[in-house]
């Protein structure tokens, strides 16, 4: 990391009053604000997740929203001596490894920021066909405002990996992967040799993110799903994270008191609830996730005291959600139905994860945390015409 690297998260409670949709980043704080949208709310949608989900900036129309607001402040070595409130997030001298980011606009990334904010080292896994596109970006300078971390220093990402977790190892690979040119020029990419070079590279890591998932018949009903497309989306989406675990897990750092390593991965509500359109598997590959984080979190912390936990998140306008195809309308009928009327931001879900990943969670594993605007408590769509009359409170979109 660089020395200007912040080196601790500082999460306190402010009431913003947001007039537009921007990102306004300065040396003290981060926050992102938006206004209501017009909408029409003619039919019943949902919300979901895929893997790499992320920063979501919309503009909007109508009155301004008035809510309380997460600002997160990372505090540099420079400012360390100046009083600061709310309760330190410090991962300082502790190394993340993030399976799953490919461009600066998901989950992966929103999370990797938080880690590095709260000091951490940050290293990333890329799907192979993505690496040499998001390597020229970064290199580039691209993704330099995305990088801009609260104290206005930028996230540096001490190496990039090619990762592809549906290999656990190279006998995996069949030989239409192996000769596929957007693998050429590339080695060392499963999920074992991965393991092995971050260990030759860096010895150890303390925090594992798990960032991926995939379905190559998500848009299908599940009784149109074929055995090959549900398959799939289980070994991409689900299996994908008991491999990476297994295999770095003897690099993780064991837990000593309550200063112990930490595994995070993504979730959806869909492994629990009904959502239509979320198909091709991936509803069960989200409930298998949630099943292995409890086996997970009792055989990982038993062996090496690490916890497991996993994030429910709520929708989000990424580039890999968007492939589902009504990512609008479930962003819509969240704005609509859940207990807090505003758009959740991937900067939420990466606090999230910095909280899981410090010793402020030391006594929390094998939890689904939800972090959606409270959607997931809610029984039924209060934006139905069954319950115009019943004068609900809330915000007029």
């Amino acid at each position: 990391m660089a020395a200007t690297a912040a080196s601790s998260l500082q999460i306190a409670a402010a009431r913003p009053c947001i007039s537009s949709s921007q990102r306004v980043v300065k040396a003290g704080a981060s926050m992102l604000g938006a206004n209501s949208k017009s909408v029409s709310w003619t039919k019943l949608a949902s919300a979901c997740n895929i893997s790499f989900m992320e920063p979501f900036r919309r503009s909007f129309t109508s009155s301004q929203v008035k809510f309380n607001k997460v600002v997160t402040k990372a505090m540099s070595e420079s400012s360390e001596n100046k009083p600061v409130s709310g309760l330190a997030i410090d991962l300082k001298g502790k190394r993340a490894f993030v399976a799953g980011v490919a461009d600066d606009n998901g989950y992966g990334w929103a999370i990797a920021k938080a880690l590095a904010a709260a000091g951490a080292e940050i290293l990333v896994g890329t799907w192979v066909p993505a690496l040499n596109i998001f390597e020229t970006s970064l290199r580039r300078g691209k993704f330099d405002e995305s990088r801009v971390l609260p104290d206005g220093s930028l996230m540096e990402i001490a190496k990039v990996y090619p990762l592809d977790a549906v290999f656990d190892n190279p006998d995996d690979v069949p030989e239409d992967i192996k000769a596929n040119k957007r693998y050429a020029g590339s080695s060392n990419w499963t999920v074992q040799e991965v393991a092995e070079c971050v260990k030759q590279d860096f010895g150890s890591i303390d925090i594992l993110v798990h960032s991926l998932a995939n379905g190559p018949e998500v848009k299908k009903p599940l009784l149109e799903t074929s055995r090959s497309g549900y398959l799939a989306a289980i070994s991409a989406s689900s299996y994908s994270y008991v491999s990476l675990l297994k295999h770095f897990l003897p690099i993780m750092n064991p837990g000593m008191s309550f200063l112990g390593g930490s595994s995070i991965s993504l979730t959806y509500i869909a492994s629990e609830r009904i959502i239509p359109g979320y198909g091709g598997g991936m509803s069960s590959a989200k409930a298998a996730l949630e099943s292995d984080t409890k086996v997970l979190a009792f055989e990982a912390g038993r062996k090496n005291k690490i916890r497991v936990n996993t994030i429910s998140a709520g929708p989000l306008g990424s580039r890999a959600a968007k492939a589902i195809g009504f990512i609008e309308t479930m962003i819509e009928y969240s704005l609509a139905n859940a207990p807090l009327q505003k758009e959740l931001s991937a900067d939420e879900v990466g606090n999230t994860a910095a909280f899981l990943a410090s010793p402020l969670a030391s006594a929390i594993t094998g939890a689904v945390i939800y972090v959606d605007n409270g959607l997931n408590a809610m029984g039924v769509g209060v934006d139905s015409p069954i319950f115009k009359d019943l004068n609900i409170p809330g915000e007029k979109h």
